[in-house]
């Protein structure tokens, strides 16, 4: 299964692919969090959805919890389910930071990825706050070097912030590359809806409000009527 990154794409973020049906009028694919399901290559293999998948496996590091050991093995089998679309890996992981005990380096992730067909997102999560223009600018390029597209979400404590990362998509994609970008927090809780105007090409959202991932989050239907009433 695909889904262009050359346009806008609405994730469901789920550790639960029973959810899948219920995403179906709402999104474009679904977010599969490995690192939040219990048995997570066991749920792939009974998965047969309509949606296709992007699959993450989070480390703690970057907000997941998914211990390191395996964590990119996992991965690469993931992506030879025929479902698979994509599989996000983070760009720290992609520049070389320690991993963990796995058969397969990020470099052999991003080329067993794409010999099965799926897209490589390159993510960058900061919890702690907003970078600097530059460094948002700096951050947006190299994810977007390393990937398909760079995806990255950083967290607004103030209007000035979740402004600061708009225009950064914006410039992103004027310069031509594909990125995903939002602001976690309720200062920026409104870029996910905003970013895909000025070129961010995937958002995420639970199905349900309650089962939120990060900081934030609309509600899967929510962020489709915004979307869809400001394209």
């Amino acid at each position: 299964m695909t889904f262009a990154l050359d346009s806008f794409s609405l994730c469901a973020s789920t550790a639960d692919l029973d959810e899948e049906p219920a995403a179906r009028e709402h999104a474009d694919c679904v977010e599969f969090r490995m690192d939040l399901a219990e048995e997570p290559l066991a749920t792939l293999d009974g998965y047969d959805g309509e949606l296709p998948l992007l699959v993450t496996n989070r480390p703690h590091w970057e907000g997941g919890e998914t211990a390191p050991y395996g964590r990119l093995d996992a991965l690469a089998a993931a992506v030879e389910h025929e479902a698979i679309a994509a599989v996000d890996v983070e760009l720290a992981t992609l520049r070389g930071r320690p991993a963990g005990t796995n058969e397969i380096d990020p470099a052999g992730l991003v080329e067993h990825a794409r010999a099965n067909g799926a897209a490589v997102v390159a993510s960058v999560h900061d919890f702690d706050g907003t970078p600097s223009p530059a460094t948002l600018d700096g951050l947006l390029r190299a994810a977007a070097a390393a990937g398909d597209a760079g995806k990255l979400a950083v967290t607004a404590r103030t209007n000035g912030e979740a402004l600061d990362l708009l225009a950064a998509t914006h410039r992103a994609t004027i310069r031509g590359d594909r990125v995903a970008t939002m602001a976690m927090g309720e200062a920026g809780r409104h870029t996910r809806a905003v970013a895909p105007v000025y070129g961010s090409r995937l958002g995420y959202a639970p199905v349900d409000a309650a089962d939120a991932t990060a900081p934030g989050q609309y509600d899967l239907a929510t962020l489709r009527r915004l979307v869809d009433d400001l394209s």
